[in-house]
């Protein structure tokens, strides 16, 4: 659990959710920004050094040959004022030098001469140094009428005014739209946000004993589930808790009785002095403690039945090894009772999808029925439970050939805390065994009947709808 005073250095899910967009949006932003600004400026060297080579192509087609040997058998054919013309420009100045293989001058700017003078015929296109300006040059080397070389060089201040225009007209908007798009993506993260925000106060506002659904007005589907989900947690917990008040009332109510029994058992025993008396009296008590005992654990099987749909895994069981084994869990009971107890249908494998705890629970508590309020007044008892296959279904049932119950309380015997006539007779149970039955048998997914038997005797019948092929 995180420490109230800590809450404040987590950050809110608004800013991780801009934090999440804007950060990658404006990095692609600042990638794609300087891959254009890449691909003009090279376009942009691309065009003007091509005008560049146009003027040096110029400069070299007017050298011609020249009959005086003392200047290298070349000259230019330019006169000042078409050297002027060439060099013309509105916004840079152009530079130029005509010069012999050796790096000697034969026309144009004095100094003007790149650092190696290559004799490829590919135009040369270099970074000069000259009179404190850092210069565009191109090189070109030229073997008609004779080997010379021009080299062509001008400012670059307009190609880098105009690159910086091309910065600020493609780069203003852009950010201008980055901060409109944060502005719009804060404005629409808050307003879907707002549910949480609701949701988060309902559930602070809640008392602890209110456990009904929390109002959730969902704006996405996962608001939507996230409200479904905490709905869903408060209803089980609610279900739980109303479990455990029906447990804990039950439990009061129930051995109330049977504790002010053993109370007033003891009180007696105490107040004579004959050691018969207290004989009987401990005799007394030690039945009302079973009393108790038996109530005690057919609530909890009850409470354990109500949450057992939370976490209820069903699987593949042999019912024949389960009624085996029910039947040789009783059998020395029954014959401290004299009761025949047996089994049909168990000597070959039957298989249902089930929960083996839960029909396990199931025959205990059949069988444990059919011995208290299933023994015959007269003649011979007998409890027989039997295994039998039918298409699509497996029937188990157990049989007695007691007294039976009347039709009217045939109906309301699955339910809490109803007994039949044997049970009021003998005041004993609580009427919970059959109420047990009847929520295992819900919970496995079968289906519990029950009718009397002829002459006389109760059937109870489970039927499992899905048995394992």
């Amino acid at each position: 659990m995180i420490a109230p005073d800590r809450l404040h250095l987590k950050p809110s899910l608004r800013n991780r959710l801009l934090r999440h967009v804007l950060l990658p949006l404006a990095l692609t932003w600042m990638i794609g920004s300087a891959l254009v600004v890449g691909v003009a400026s090279y376009f942009m060297q691309q065009a003007f050094d091509r005008a560049l080579l146009d003027d040096a192509y110029l400069v070299a087609s007017h050298v011609r040959r020249t009959a005086d040997v003392g200047v290298g058998g070349l000259e230019l054919g330019l006169t000042a004022q078409e050297i002027s013309t060439v060099l013309f420009d509105q916004s840079e100045s152009l530079y130029f030098a005509v010069l012999r293989p050796d790096g000697s001058m034969l026309a144009g700017h004095a100094g003007l001469r790149p650092a190696i003078l290559n004799g490829t015929a590919t135009p040369q296109f270099d970074a000069l140094d000259y009179q404190n300006h850092t210069l565009r040059s191109v090189t070109i080397h030229r073997q008609q009428p004779s080997d010379f070389y021009v080299v062509m060089a001008q400012t670059t201040a307009s190609r880098d005014r105009l690159l910086q225009r091309l910065l600020v007209f493609s780069i203003a908007p852009q950010v201008l739209l980055l901060m409109g798009l944060a502005a719009w993506l804060q404005r629409a993260i808050e307003t879907d946000l707002v549910p949480l925000a609701e949701l988060e106060q309902a559930l602070g506002r809640r008392d602890a004993r209110d456990l009904t659904p929390v109002p959730v007005s969902a704006s996405t589907r996962d608001v939507q589930r996230l409200g479904q989900a905490i709905n869903g947690l408060l209803g089980r917990i609610a279900f739980s808790v109303q479990a455990q008040r029906e447990f804990s009332g039950n439990v009061a109510h129930e051995l109330r009785t049977p504790l002010a029994g053993i109370r007033a058992l003891a009180d007696y025993g105490l107040r004579h002095p004959d050691p018969q008396v207290w004989r009987e009296q401990l005799t007394g008590i030690a039945q009302s403690q079973a009393r108790a005992s038996h109530l005690v654990d057919q609530l909890l099987a009850l409470a354990l039945a109500d949450e057992a749909h939370q976490s209820l895994v069903q699987e593949p069981v042999f019912l024949d090894a389960l009624v085996g084994e029910a039947v040789l869990r009783f059998l020395p009971r029954a014959d401290a009772m004299q009761v025949d107890l047996g089994a049909r249908g168990v000597d070959r494998p039957v298989q249902v999808i089930g929960n083996a705890a839960l029909i396990e629970g199931v025959l205990n508590n059949l069988l444990d029925n059919a011995l208290r309020y299933g023994r015959a007044e007269a003649g011979e008892c007998r409890i027989t439970v039997s295994v039998v296959e039918v298409p699509q279904a497996v029937v188990l049932s157990v049989s007695d050939n007691g007294p039976g119950v009347s039709q009217a309380q045939l109906t309301q015997l699955s339910r809490r805390w109803v007994q039949g006539s044997a049970g009021e007779a003998l005041k004993e149970g609580s009427g919970l065994g059959l109420a047990i039955v009847s929520e295992y048998v819900r919970l496995l997914g079968a289906s519990v009947a029950m009718q009397n038997e002829s002459p006389h005797g109760l059937r109870v019948t489970v039927t499992f709808e899905n048995p394992a092929l």
